[in-house]
């Protein structure tokens, strides 16, 4: 199983795209602005999108790639994995006909581009050789992070946006292992209110919760505030104990 990191910032700038994940050539965890970036056959061979929440940073790109791909997915459709919170919220506010087109309709409701799947938080999607599961976490709105196994062995874990949660620590230990973790950390510790308005972490909550885990995999850190990067990493290298947190990046590439 192949992870490319399309996208991990928490905002913009020169080099700099949000969230977007992809697995293997056909997954996507997400589909924030780092989608832009795939060629014409990379688009056009994507098949699945599981979305952790609604926000704009990790919606962005799907009316995109819906439009660009569209040839390509006539007869063979995006699923988009979601929350029942998460679909009212693009069909009511982005696929609506005034935003974007509705693609569900598209080129007609017998044969659209795109289909929902409707997931619940501890529900598991089996795509081949991966089974990729929702994990509840604590957000400003009804989100989801997901564990992706691979049969051969591999696994990791990916937050979404959250502040201190519980489940999703207890979701992981009732695995046997996970390799790779990539968990957010938006804030620095002097922006603690906003931090908890906003449903994320800073280095003290995130290192807090950190203790939670029994397993110690490889851990990156993602979602930073631009600008803000090597101050958070600074934080939370101080308080996080026996663990090396590294700073995701877009373009890296892991194999599980």
């Amino acid at each position: 199983m192949k992870l490319r990191v399309l996208g991990c910032t928490g905002g913009i700038g020169p080099g700099m795209r949000t969230t977007a994940l992809m697995i293997d050539n056909d997954v996507l965890i997400d589909c924030g602005s780092g989608v832009g970036d795939l060629t014409q056959d990379e688009q056009n061979g994507i098949r699945h999108i599981f979305l952790t929440h609604a926000h704009l940073d990790h919606i962005a790109f799907i009316p995109f790639l819906a439009d660009s791909a569209f040839e390509a997915l006539v007869g063979n459709p995006i699923t988009i994995h979601l929350q029942p919170e998460t679909l009212e919220i693009l069909q009511k506010h982005i696929f609506n006909w005034q935003v974007w087109p509705d693609f569900t309709r598209l080129p007609n409701e017998k044969n659209p581009v795109i289909q929902y799947n409707v997931i619940n938080p501890g529900q598991q999607v089996k795509l081949g050789n991966r089974l990729i599961e929702a994990i509840p976490v604590t957000h400003t709105q009804a989100a989801v992070g997901y564990r992706v196994q691979s049969s051969e062995g591999g696994s990791f874990a990916f937050s979404g946006d959250t502040k201190s949660t519980d489940q999703f620590w207890a979701t992981l230990n009732n695995h046997s292992s996970l390799d790779l973790l990539i968990i957010e950390c938006a804030y620095t510790d002097h922006e603690e209110v906003l931090s908890q308005i906003a449903g994320h972490h800073r280095p003290s909550s995130l290192a807090e919760d950190l203790r939670k885990l029994q397993h110690n995999p490889d851990l990156y850190i993602t979602h930073h505030k631009p600008g803000e990067e090597g101050q958070i990493m600074r934080q939370l290298a101080g308080l996080v104990e026996g663990r090396t947190p590294k700073v995701l990046k877009r373009g890296q590439i892991f194999e599980l």
